[in-house]
């Protein structure tokens, strides 16, 4: 059997491309973009690439229901 790479999940990445994030996040690659200019979303610059460090993708989960709760 053999497994779609796209919704593979590997634990040991450190650091996920935007796509990666987004997917884990169930979200669009433009939203995801806009989470983390709006700064809800930890990102690094790697060289010319950006990439979203792996433990950012559950802190913005947490900034983002809090927010909601706020609401």
């Amino acid at each position: 059997m053999t497994t779609d790479p796209d919704t593979e999940y590997d634990p040991t990445l450190v650091l996920l491309t935007v796509e990666e994030a987004a997917r884990r996040l169930s979200i669009g690659r433009t939203y995801c973009y806009r989470l983390i200019r709006l700064g809800a979303l930890e990102s690094i610059p790697v060289g010319r690439l950006r990439r979203v460090p792996a433990d950012a993708v559950p802190a913005c989960l947490a900034h983002l229901r809090s927010a909601h709760r706020a609401a």
